[in-house]
């Protein structure tokens, strides 16, 4: 059985990373996502991992790279400016199928923004904010107990996947203290690093003709590259247009081919909803809220929440729209997860955004309101 704790969605984070098995941290510090450094320097060390300051997010993500392809667990945690340093090399990590998981903790506004206030505003950047064709899982927490069990399923797919993950909360989840149970080992799945068995002179780290290939570890008797150049089944530089098309589409299908395993949604009272509310992360918490509301007003309203959002859960989106009357989408920003909603619409319904950019969290009155005015 679990311990209960009473704690903060950033340090439940950490004590879902370490249960996962993560024991190398490298990052630098910045609001709102700070707690997650802080704790991982007490917490770390403590289960026989390291912690490393480093001196920016740019070296933060290449450090996590090196520790990956050591054979070690890693992450690190940031916010929307880190996000945007660490793009160059979660691209090497992208191309060199480096398991690993990126916490970003929303805050508003681009540059230094507003920088201890929510926003939601990272998530097309979470999905094409490193350059080129590739695909890339997205969670997105609603709870502190999502905060911990979320990061052992984002390790779990990273391992699975061989791919950098991103964790994406926002400020709203990331200082949110409730309780959480901290699940014992027997009750967590964690996904283990495949080992290769082939001699070392037959390895070929990027040979996925017979599924993924498992990743060897720097430093044992395996030899490998990783680059951020486009490579053959070696690792060896390799401009032949069929070998990039291989490996451009490689690294696209092994998530997108695998969605119904990736996708996670949770459905509320979607029996027999004529109105949907899709959201996700801290607007989730709100959007629960005025479907309560608005089933006591005698308005059927559901909630489709969003947990991975990418890759896109298409089916489960799909089925709502085909059975809603109207959908209502509320996002601390301008409307960024909408457009993918909008496109999965085949019978034309009303898709209503409800959008907060000032700082503040989306009220469960404000998503109420537009369930009011779509159901006259």
């Amino acid at each position: 059985m679990g311990e209960f704790r009473f704690m903060q969605g950033n340090e439940a984070m950490t004590e879902g990373a370490i249960a996962a098995g993560a024991r190398f941290y490298a990052g630098y510090p910045i609001t709102p996502s700070s707690e997650v450094a802080e704790t991982s320097s007490i917490r770390l060390p403590q289960v026989g991992g390291l912690y490393v300051q480093m001196e920016d997010e740019i070296g933060s993500m290449a450090a996590l790279v090196g520790a990956s392809c050591s054979g070690k667990k890693a992450y690190t945690a940031t916010s929307g400016p880190g996000l945007s340093l660490m793009a160059e090399n979660l691209g090497v990590a992208v191309m060199g199928e480096i398991p690993c998981v990126l916490i970003d903790v929303q805050r508003s506004g681009p540059s230094t923004g507003l920088a201890t206030k929510p926003a939601q505003g990272d998530v097309i950047q979470a999905r094409w904010g490193t350059h080129g064709d590739h695909s890339i899982i997205v969670l997105s927490p609603s709870s502190v107990q999502d905060c911990f069990d979320l990061m052992v399923t984002a390790f779990n797919y990273a391992e699975l996947y061989r791919t950098p993950v991103i964790f994406l909360s926002d400020e709203v989840i990331g200082h949110l203290r409730e309780q959480v149970i901290i699940r014992s080992p027997e009750e967590i799945t964690v996904v283990e690093r495949k080992q290769p068995t082939c001699a070392p002179e037959d390895y070929k780290p990027y040979d996925h003709s017979n599924g993924l290939a498992p990743l060897a570890s720097y430093g044992s008797k395996y030899v490998f590259k990783v680059n951020g150049s486009m490579h053959d089944e070696l690792g060896r530089p390799c401009a032949r247009p069929d070998n990039a098309d291989r490996v451009i589409r490689h690294l696209t299908e092994k998530i997108e081919s695998h969605r119904d395993e990736i996708t996670i949604t949770r459905k509320y009272q979607m029996e027999d909803a004529e109105y949907v509310i899709i959201a996700y992360g801290g607007s989730a918490r709100s959007a629960l809220s005025a479907m309560k509301k608005a089933r006591e007003k005698g308005i059927r309203a559901g909630v489709l929440q969003l947990v991975t959002i990418w890759p896109v859960a298409d089916k489960e989106i799909q089925a709502a729209m085909e059975q809603a009357k109207a959908v209502v989408v509320p996002e601390m920003n301008l409307g960024q997860f909408i457009g993918e909603i909008r496109m999965r619409n085949p019978k034309n319904i009303p898709v209503i955004g409800v959008n907060r950019v000032d700082g503040k969290p989306i009220q469960p009155a404000e998503i109420l309101k537009k369930i009011e005015e779509v159901a006259k």
